[in-house]
């Protein structure tokens, strides 16, 4: 009698294996930094110098801690283009309570975020209870905020930016959480670095290994599917536009300790930076995939490519150029591999 094996051929193996690693939403964006960072270090020796990786680093950080937050939401299926401002407008509620009206460094830091917070919430409620999407409502936001920065700080300070935080009382504690630079290998890394790490770190966690992850992925992917189960959909998109805002608060709070300034216009013309590094990360404008560990490889991409560029003494007009091309090839690289990834499955 003939016996039949039930061992899978070695091919079968390896493209089960090679299917998986192509579902991994963050995949295509590491293949690109590798490129992108074997680039810029082969024509500019500026980039690989202690000052040079400290810096583009630094960039990446500010991009990265808004991205992941940016992420959740997109894999949630919603978008929010009013962080951009956000951070301008959190850096101007501390800078204008401090300088202008003395109050308490750590009062006016806690009442920025919960503007934030309020902000994120009303986006959320506003978009849930009457179905206008969410990329109109955080648009109108963000023009909202703008206008506020440059009018209301213009009104309250006679001018558009804010100076002399360094003589506040309590700013050096404040600038050791949000500003302070630490040594590492013989390199200054900003803590903003640090904080960058860990957003994606928890993000990471929250997304793969809690209930709310799963809750998150439900959502973006099957709205209707995860009400009818019982997964509190607007619990969990209210606390994502939440969280997104408060990512754009700690970034606001990272840019204002770590300049010792804020400019009205801070944020001004960053509103799709973010959703470039979520979606070069792995992220889909339609929700319910991607990580955010691929948006914090996204958010690197956008920081090496910015400090490349400058680098390698590039016309800065090509940034933008670039980053419409990669936008364009990320989601069309993404489409393909889910496709063959599904084929090998």
């Amino acid at each position: 009698m003939t016996t039949v094996s039930t061992q899978k051929d070695d091919r079968q193996i390896m493209s089960g294996r090679f299917a998986r690693i192509l579902r991994r939403p963050e995949v295509g964006a590491a293949v690109a930094a590798l490129l992108i960072f074997t680039y810029f270090s082969s024509t500019t020796t500026a980039f690989l110098s202690t000052a040079g990786v400290s810096t583009w680093l630094y960039s990446s950080s500010l991009f990265g801690v808004l991205a992941v937050a940016g992420a959740l939401l997109m894999i949630g299926g919603e978008f929010d283009l009013s962080v951009g401002a956000m951070t301008g407008t959190t850096g101007l509620i501390v800078g204008i309570m401090t300088t202008e009206y003395g109050t308490n460094i750590w009062l006016s830091i806690i009442l920025a975020l919960i503007f934030a917070l309020s902000i994120g919430a009303a986006n959320a409620y506003i978009s849930m209870k009457t179905g206008v999407p969410s990329f109109i409502v955080t648009l109108a936001a963000l023009f909202i905020l703008q206008g506020a920065n440059l009018a209301i700080t213009k009104l309250l300070t006679g001018t558009v930016s804010i100076q002399g935080m360094s003589d506040v009382t309590g700013y050096d504690s404040a600038k050791a959480i949000f500003g302070s630079t630490l040594n590492f290998g013989g390199m200054d890394i900003k803590i903003s670095i640090v904080w960058w790490l860990a957003v994606t770190v928890v993000a990471s966690w929250v997304l793969l290994r809690t209930r709310t992850g799963n809750w998150i992925f439900g959502v973006g992917g099957a709205f209707t599917s995860a009400r009818q189960v019982g997964i509190p959909v607007v619990k969990v998109r209210m606390g994502l536009f939440m969280a997104t805002s408060a990512a754009g608060w700690l970034v606001g709070m990272l840019q204002l300790f770590g300049v010792s300034t804020v400019q009205a216009t801070t944020g001004l013309g960053q509103e799709f930076s973010y959703v470039i590094c979520a979606v070069v990360g792995g992220c889909l404008l339609t929700g319910g995939y991607g990580s955010a560990i691929g948006a914090a490889v996204g958010a690197l991409i956008y920081g090496m490519t910015l400090q490349g560029i400058v680098f390698a003494q590039w016309d800065n007009n090509w940034l933008k150029l670039f980053l419409g091309v990669l936008l364009l090839l990320a989601v069309l690289v993404n489409l393909y591999v889910r496709r063959r990834a599904g084929d090998r499955s």
